[in-house]
């Protein structure tokens, strides 16, 4: 039996019964790339309304009796939900979905079905796998190039599917259905159990999923192609954002548009420009820094040479180590830089002492 989550990808609330509850640890991502180990429970429910990942789809989040679930897995036929507060076996429990993440991972699916069964259409593109990202959702093309014309086809054609509001079905088939061989899928996972979901856009696609979907291609609203990425040998990879991450992004583009019309002082039609005429300017100032400080070191040389002290040889200390000061030679070539210019009065007192040692010396 498919989960509630499944039988309807709508659903915001459902009220079941805890099966079992049992203490368990989830490793979880912390900041600085760190691992952190938590400590909860493992919670199952007679049926549920969050969804475990699988699909290439990232789990829910959501709450139990408005306990927070941090994490669903799927193990066989049933669903564990790791929370850190304990459920009482037999107790009947109110389950609420994260809705946001739940319809963003709903329009981000089923735009991939889209995509793929469009790009597998019109030039025989096989997809052989997709990442539904944070920000972004990636597919893997089974082809070393995707050319910009493709793309540009590949987006016109699902969006006008959307605007044909085409309708998204749901169907359940047995492992032993003769038409389970007529579906694209890339397989069953090995822990499957259970019927066979099929889901279909009409006249466009069926195809093996476990994931929660949009029940119309309206609810996508617009898909958006943001281009290609070179992938794994002989691979393409195809970024896009699908409905609500369309508008979040335009958002965003504006803001920065907006930003850089005040820094730059002209329209958006001339920011490429002006940004070209910056870079410009910066490689000849650059150019004409390093010509005033090979000036400045020949300056410095000849002064040196005149100098009264001149015998031959001169040494002239440039302290980087209390400064903290970096750098390298190279031909000749000398630069650097110091991070501690507070400490300058003490490198000061250095070098005074350093003089007056050698002149006492002489």
């Amino acid at each position: 039996m498919a989960f509630l989550c499944q039988r309807d990808s709508y659903a915001r609330e459902c009220t079941t019964t805890v099966v079992s509850c049992s203490p368990a640890e989830w490793q979880t991502d912390a900041s600085g790339g760190k691992k952190e180990v938590l400590s909860g429970f493992q919670v199952v429910l007679e049926d549920t309304l969050l969804f475990p990942e699988g699909g290439g789809q990232p789990d829910d989040r959501g709450t139990i009796n408005d306990i927070s679930v941090l994490r669903v897995t799927r193990r066989g036929a049933q669903a564990d939900h790791f929370t850190q507060t304990p459920l009482s076996p037999g107790s009947q429990v109110q389950v609420r979905v994260d809705w946001e993440r739940r319809f963003d991972h709903m329009q981000q699916h089923s735009g991939q079905h889209l995509i793929t069964a469009v790009a597998d259409h019109l030039f025989g593109l096989k997809t052989t796998s997709w990442e539904l990202g944070r920000l972004r959702s990636v597919i893997e093309l089974d082809s070393p190039s995707v050319t910009a014309e493709q793309v540009a086809a590949i987006e016109q054609s699902v969006n006008q599917k959307i605007r044909d509001r085409l309708p998204v079905s749901v169907r359940e088939l047995s492992l032993d259905d003769p038409e389970v061989e007529q579906v694209r899928g890339r397989g069953l996972p090995d822990d499957h159990a259970g019927p066979i979901r099929v889901i279909t856009i009409e006249g466009v696609d069926s195809n093996m999923c476990c994931g929660t979907h949009v029940n119309n291609l309206s609810d996508l609203q617009v898909i958006k192609i943001l281009g290609t990425e070179k992938g794994k040998k002989n691979k393409s990879n195809l970024v896009f954002l699908a409905g609500n991450r369309v508008l979040k992004w335009m958002e965003r583009s504006h803001g920065s548009e907006k930003a850089l019309t005040a820094l730059l002082k002209c329209g958006a039609e001339d920011h490429v420009e002006a940004v070209k005429k910056l870079q410009n300017t910066t490689k000849l100032l650059q150019k004409n820094n390093l010509n005033l400080l090979r000036d400045l070191a020949v300056h410095t040389a000849h002064s040196l040479r005149s100098s009264p002290d001149w015998g031959g040889v001169v040494t002239l200390h440039r302290v980087a180590e209390v400064l903290e000061g970096k750098g390298a030679g190279k031909k000749g070539r000398f630069q650097g830089k110091a991070t501690k210019l507070s400490r300058r009065a003490e490198v000061q007192a250095l070098l005074q002492d350093s003089v007056s040692t050698q002149s006492a010396e002489e």
